[in-house]
Formats: structure tokens, sequence, C-alpha cells
């Protein structure tokens, strides 16, 4: 991880086009957002003066006559797998496989004390960062705890948060006052929550079963930077693709949302881990080798589905 500040609206042009190899056919112009490129002379040519560094122009081209300097190609490199770099035309990968990967994947809350490899962490990222994101700005970081120590370390922190919230949420006075003046939330920590937090931290004080992360030994923290212009939507979808990643890697994986809360709510956990003020963590990834297995795919609740009203309704 860096801790230098990206800079999310540098729409510098690095597009480099070999003219010699270039054959004009043109397919780089329509895919390009900004409008970077078009045809000069039948040839290929830069015309824009922004680029959302994309790299649109260079997958469409059929002779690799095009080169996007702002991409970086370490990230198209992973150290457990060999990634075959073909594009998939629309509607030609396995429905049926991609959905029985989604519904295999569940939260995992049984893991085995065995280590995750470095480099099974540093591929998960490099999986994360394919997803999308808005005016491709690319904002998210992510933090790897690769241990149980690093780990243990983080819990530690976020349980004294809770000790201390436990201590106000028992404070009935304190609570029903809150609640009078338009801030509920404590009361509701209290109904909802209290009881749970309190058996996970005494069972953290005995030393018996790990109630917050589950017994995971490795942790990856999602951020993304504030001057995004959606942050929180960048993260959660890069963390989408890790969480699939994952489980087709052989690991476990649960989203804390315990932990995210406290980095909310006290900024102090979220400077120990080295994450700069400019970033804020939306997703907490704990990770391991799972000591699970199921049977099928789990069923889900109804969903809500509706449909707009037409433009010609009234």
């Amino acid at each position: 991880m860096t801790d230098g500040k990206k800079n999310l609206q540098d729409r510098s042009v690095t597009t480099e086009i070999d003219a010699d190899a270039c054959i004009g056919c043109g397919l780089c112009v329509p895919v390009c957002p900004k409008e970077t490129l078009g045809l000069n002379d039948g040839k290929a040519a830069v015309i824009g003066t922004e680029s959302l560094g994309c790299d649109h122009c260079a997958a469409a081209c059929p002779v690799d006559a095009i080169r996007v300097t702002a991409v970086d190609a370490a990230l198209s490199h992973f150290q457990t797998f060999a990634a075959d770099t073909r594009w998939i035309a629309h509607g030609r990968f396995d429905t049926a496989a991609l959905v029985n990967l989604m519904g295999s994947r569940r939260s995992c809350r049984n893991f085995s004390g065995r280590p995750v490899g470095r480099s099974l962490l540093e591929d998960l990222v490099h999986v994360g960062v394919t997803a999308p994101s808005g005016t491709n700005c690319q904002p998210w970081t992510f933090t790897i705890l690769p241990d149980r120590d690093a780990v243990d370390r983080l819990g530690r922190r976020v349980g004294d948060f809770f000790r201390q919230t436990n201590r106000m949420a028992e404070n009935r006075w304190l609570r029903t006052g809150l609640k009078l003046v338009g801030r509920p939330e404590l009361d509701a920590y209290y109904r909802l929550h209290y009881p749970t937090v309190k058996m996970g931290l005494a069972a953290w004080d005995r030393g018996e079963r790990d109630l917050l992360f589950h017994g995971a030994t490795a942790v990856i923290v999602v951020s993304a930077d504030d001057d995004a212009s959606c942050p929180s939507e960048d993260a959660m979808l890069a963390t989408g693709n890790m969480l699939l990643a994952a489980h087709a890697m052989g690991l476990g994986s649960c989203l804390i949302g315990f932990v995210i809360e406290a980095m909310r709510r006290q900024r102090s956990i979220v400077r120990m881990l080295g994450i700069p003020d400019h970033e804020t963590p939306y997703a907490v990834i704990a990770l391991g080798w799972p000591d699970e297995t199921y049977q099928r795919v789990a069923g889900r609740k109804a969903a809500l589905i509706r449909y707009a009203p037409s433009g010609n309704a009234s």
C-alpha cells in the first residue's frame, strides 16, 4: 500500500499509438468514453486533450498498436495462477457456472489456523481492481493484515471501542436522553447488539472463540479516497470481486461490519493501520482457510422486485 494521495481528477492523455502497426480499422474510436482518439489520414491518432486512462482502446485494438502508459501492467499479473487475458464476448460465459460460484460463496465463520500466503492476498487485491469505478478514477486502497498477530491487534482495539460503547449503553438515562433529542442510535444498539457484543467480549477475554473475526488468519481493509465521486460504491464493487475470487482460490471470507462501525466512530483505529485521513474504510474482509463444508447452495429471503412506471403512464 502507498500512503501517497492519488490525483483522482487527472485526465492526462497517456495514450501512445504505433502508427506503423496501426491498420486504421477505427475500432478504438467508438469505445473511447472521452473521445480522445480519432482517425487521421487513415490511422488512429490522439485528437482529444483528456483521457480516463481506461485502456478500452488498447483492449479493442486487433494489432496491439495502442498503449496507455497510465495503466499499471503489474496489476494484470498474478502470482498464484495464470490469468487468461483474452476477452470473453457478451453471452459467451457459462451463466449457470457464474451463478453457482456466487451462490456457493458464503460468509465463513469457521476458519482453520492455517496462515494465508501473501501472494494470495496480493492476488486478491489484483482481482479487486478489475471492478468498475465512477469515471474510472479507481479510488480504492487496500490495507493487508497478513497474519493472526496483526488481526489480533486490530481486534483488541475494536474490542476496547465496544467495551466503552457497552458501558454507555448500560446507562438507561443516557440512552433515553439521547433518544429524546433525536439520537436513538445508542438505544437501538442496546436493543439489537449489546447482548451479543457483551458475550463476544467475554469470550475474547477468556481466550475462547473469536466471535469478531471467527479465527481468520488475515484481513484486508478496502478503503477509498474521499475525493471520489462515489467512493463507497467503488470500494464495495471491488470487495464483491474479492469475495468471489477468494472462494475460487479455496479461501473462506466474511465481511466484518462491527469493525467498520468502530472505525467510523473512532478514527484512531483507522490511523493505527496507517490509513490516512483522506481515505475512508468501507469493508473489512476476514480471510482464511475454511473449516466448514456444505452440500448445496443456501437459499435467500424473498426479494422485493418492482418496475418503474413507463414514460406514458398517467
